[in-house]
């Protein structure tokens, strides 16, 4: 299947992650188990760990060469960087990859970019008296009415670990939840949120260090309108495995 049911503005995000130096091993390999393995592009979404993982030294030596030819002067700073945007390009493009395949509706869409959607500035901002909080947002799935209003949205929080900031993405679903009922808290802390449509927040990891069995984490996770994990496990109601996106937001956007 061709990519015609894609936009150009996701034509353009496909091109942009494959043009990436590090994304190449990761992507080689995937679309290597596509052909070899007849794998389901869906099924892609459950072993983003183990394509990450998988790549570790393909990707390092392309940072070594880099080093080399003075293209990057900290190798460990590219390390960091790569770790965290590499998984959040892999979900953009195997989504877009899905949608290619019509496993998506052509209404849904995705993004790291807040300012792509319509009304985020009401979406996206709670006012606390005088001062304002913004969500953790690292991908937000969205969809659109038959006149391209926003209809329904989704913010993902991706963590590689859940040692630094899954608890702030929790603590801000309920400021959230706060701002959005009647309540003396509401009141008392001067809380205003009038957003056009109510975002539903998850959650996403590839868990490296294996602290999703904790259960001071799993106690966060409860606070999440869903959580995913990409690697192949049993969905229970405590996380599904990545896969299970396409289900969810066919059911919730």
């Amino acid at each position: 299947m061709n990519n015609a049911i894609l936009n150009k503005i996701e034509i353009k995000t496909l091109q942009e992650i494959e043009s990436k130096y590090y994304m190449k091993p990761i992507l080689d390999s995937i679309l290597q188990d596509i052909e070899s393995k007849n794998r389901e592009w869906h099924k892609v979404f459950d072993n983003l760990y183990s394509y990450l993982v998988n790549s570790k030294d393909l990707v390092e030596k392309l940072i070594q060469l880099r080093v080399q030819n003075g293209v990057i002067k900290d190798a460990s700073q590219a390390r960091k960087s790569i770790a965290g945007q590499a998984f959040s390009n892999l979900i953009i493009w195997t989504f877009l990859k899905n949608k290619e395949q019509g496993h998506i509706e052509k209404n849904i869409f995705i993004t790291s970019k807040r300012s792509q959607i319509p009304n985020h500035k009401e979406i996206f901002l709670i006012q606390v008296g005088e001062e304002t909080q913004k969500p953790d947002v690292d991908l937000v799935i969205y969809s659109l009415d038959s006149i391209h209003n926003l209809h329904k949205c989704l913010i993902i929080s991706l963590k590689t670990s859940l040692r630094e900031r899954a608890g702030q993405t929790y603590k801000w679903k309920l400021l959230m939840e706060i701002a959005n009922t009647e309540s003396n808290l509401k009141e008392k802390y001067n809380i205003s949120y009038n957003p056009p449509i109510m975002p539903l927040v998850c959650f996403a990891t590839v868990n490296f260090y294996n602290e999703i069995n904790n259960p001071q984490h799993r106690g966060m996770f409860k606070f999440f309108d869903c959580a995913f994990i990409g690697k192949d496990i049993e969905a229970d109601d405590f996380i599904k495995p990545l896969s299970y996106l396409i289900t969810y937001i066919k059911e919730n956007l």
